[in-house]
């Protein structure tokens, strides 16, 4: 199935998400969640009780897709497919999400110091009756990292709207010694997997 109109709806504030798909050349209008009637309104990101990461970015990025579609019908937008996506960074089985201040910024990143963590990307595609979702992961190891390296990238604002204090495509790629996956996913949104899920809701990619 090809679809006569070839632009979607991307769910997310993400300007990083924005780069990667306009690098590849798919058409897309954000699409803002909010609060209102007939629509699920913006996600939490607050994970469950005992929720592995596995589970709980797949949950986030699948309830936006759906939340995205509710807001598309209530205010009788063009159908169009709605994409979503969220992204965790985790290690020792811990979701590490976006750090509410400069120590926990510190924290995480000591956690990260001279470690190896997962990063998990999970996409979303919302179209009538049509739902398709993958999970993408990749593996970072980061340099050990010293308290004054640390608090100089912590004084900065760059970690604190990022999955674990950090992002890949900032000042943090210094600390990085090795990556196993793929870049755009730690960036928010693997390509090779997000262009073959738009295939499938009928986006033309090439």
């Amino acid at each position: 199935m090809t679809l006569a109109d070839q632009t979607i709806y991307l769910a997310s504030k993400s300007p990083r998400r924005r780069e990667l798909l306009q690098q590849v050349g798919i058409a897309f209008e954000v699409l803002e969640l909010k609060e209102e009637p007939g629509s699920h309104g913006a996600v939490s990101e607050i994970p469950h009780e005992s929720e592995v990461p596995e589970i709980y970015v797949a949950r986030v990025a699948r309830e936006k897709a759906d939340s995205g579609w509710a807001a598309v019908l209530w205010r009788q937008l063009p159908k169009r497919p709605v994409l979503a996506a969220d992204t965790t960074v985790t290690i020792d089985g811990k979701i590490l999400g976006k750090p509410a201040d400069h120590a926990e910024a510190m924290s995480m990143l000591r956690l990260l110091s001279g470690r190896t963590h997962q990063v998990l990307t999970a996409m979303a595609i919302r179209f009538e009756d049509q739902f398709n979702e993958v999970l993408h992961r990749s593996e970072v190891r980061f340099a050990e990292l010293s308290e004054a390296t640390l608090r100089a990238y912590c004084d900065s604002s760059e970690p604190y709207d990022k999955a674990g204090s950090y992002g890949i495509q900032g000042h943090a790629a210094k600390f990085i010694e090795h990556i196993s996956g793929s870049h755009s996913g730690i960036m928010g949104l693997p390509l090779f997997e997000t262009t073959r899920l738009l295939q499938r809701a009928g986006i033309k990619t090439l």
